[in-house]
């Protein structure tokens, strides 16, 4: 729906509305802190982009609101295994992890946004959209921002600060000049969503292949119940746009156990990065989730990181608004950049070991995981890590 133009002055402008925009919003909001939220989207996307919530997150995510509903919505697992074929080559377990939440949360994103979205609209919050930031200039008090609004009107924003969760391509990181440093995978990511006939339950699979990556992780039904509803992630040298189940199965056939994919849901292929914002904090411009860090679906990090960016931001943003001390933004733009810096190597280590080749590659591979899988100690402690309490 599109909304009225937005006021001309606030103290908070968040371009995007995707989960690390709408939990930010939710967040100041919780504070009585007042913001602006724009988006360049007509309405929020409907697919399922990124699929699973960790401990870390459901837990800044409580003073919100909506784990209730999340929990509802969601599927819970506690076993996360990496496998070459049929073996298991290390078993990580969630059931013994320090939280109130033992294990990952499987929920599709546009089920995600879709929670966060209600709990807006039951404060009244509006989204301006479709608006996009075009301009972004630095004032005595501010930033100046430029909207191109669907009439092709241009408004500007007088903003207090301006928040940058916009994603990987985000207009706020480059209108603020911070470099995004890093490299491009060369392989193509297929990403799937399917009914299939599989063995992985009660778990999320990473399996290791010479040809590359392949991530299985069952999915809820939209009432939480658990079905048939997999998603699918493997990187490929090259494909169509939207894989075809034909493509799907022949991935799932040639990198994991037996299984029979009976209905492509919907498929994308895509391209990615392993990259860092300079600086997520420059002025009065911030940055978080993707617009400060991309890196490999590996693990499940990447919306995690950002709502956590972004929940973890309000309060020192409404400590520099209400006592003009920046001392907390500083802090969380240190903190945040180096647990972004910790996710992208752990996710490209993942990928780069998923994909080795060699054969001595792989003995060595196997012979570290072995060792790992035998340590009580290791194995909790990575999965500490990728429920990501150790942040």
């Amino acid at each position: 729906m599109t909304l009225p133009a937005p006021p001309l002055h606030t103290d908070i402008l968040i371009a995007g509305a995707g989960p690390a925009g709408m939990a930010l919003r939710l967040a100041l909001a919780r504070l009585g802190v007042a913001a602006v939220q724009v988006d360049k989207h007509a309405a929020g996307l409907n697919t399922s982009r990124a699929a699973v919530l960790h401990a870390r997150t459901l837990e800044v995510l409580e003073p919100l609101g909506v784990v209730p509903d999340l929990l509802a919505h969601g599927l819970k697992v506690q076993d996360f295994r990496i496998r070459a074929g049929s073996d298991v080559l290390l078993h990580i377990g969630f059931d013994a992890i320090p939280s109130a939440y033992p294990f990952a949360l499987l929920c599709p994103q546009n089920r995600t946004e879709a929670i966060l979205q209600s709990r807006l609209d039951a404060g009244a919050l509006a989204i301006t959209r479709p608006a996009r930031l075009v301009s972004a200039a630095a004032t005595p008090d501010g930033i100046a921002a430029g909207l191109a609004l669907p009439d092709g009107a241009t408004q500007t924003v007088h903003a207090r600060w301006l928040v940058g969760c916009d994603g990987a391509h985000s207009a706020v990181r480059n209108l603020a000049g911070i470099a995004f440093e890093g490299g491009d995978y060369s392989e193509t990511f297929v990403l799937a969503d399917v009914r299939m006939d599989g063995p992985w339950r009660d778990e999320v699979s990473l399996f290791f292949s010479p040809d590359g990556l392949m991530v299985v992780a069952p999915l809820p039904e939209d009432d939480g119940s658990s079905t048939d509803r997999y998603r699918i992630v493997a990187t490929v040298a090259a494909t169509s746009d939207q894989p075809a189940l034909a493509d799907v199965q022949a991935l799932v056939d040639q990198r994991g156990p037996a299984a029979r994919v009976r209905e492509l849901l919907w498929s994308s292929a895509f391209h990615l990065q392993h990259r860092l914002a300079a600086q997520v904090h420059r002025g009065r411009f911030l940055l978080c989730g993707d617009a400060a860090h991309v890196h490999s679906p590996a693990g499940g990090q990447g919306m995690n990181i950002g709502i956590q960016d972004a929940v973890e931001l309000a309060e020192p943003l409404a400590l520099a608004l209400r006592a003009g001390d920046l001392s907390g933004i500083e802090a969380w733009a240190r903190r945040r950049h180096e647990v972004a810096r910790e996710v992208v190597r752990m996710t490209d280590g993942l990928t780069r070991m998923a994909t080795v080749s060699s054969g001595l590659g792989r003995a060595v591979r196997q012979a570290v995981l072995g060792l790992v899988g035998h340590s009580e100690f290791l194995r909790q402690r990575i999965a500490v890590r990728l429920a990501e309490l150790e942040e």
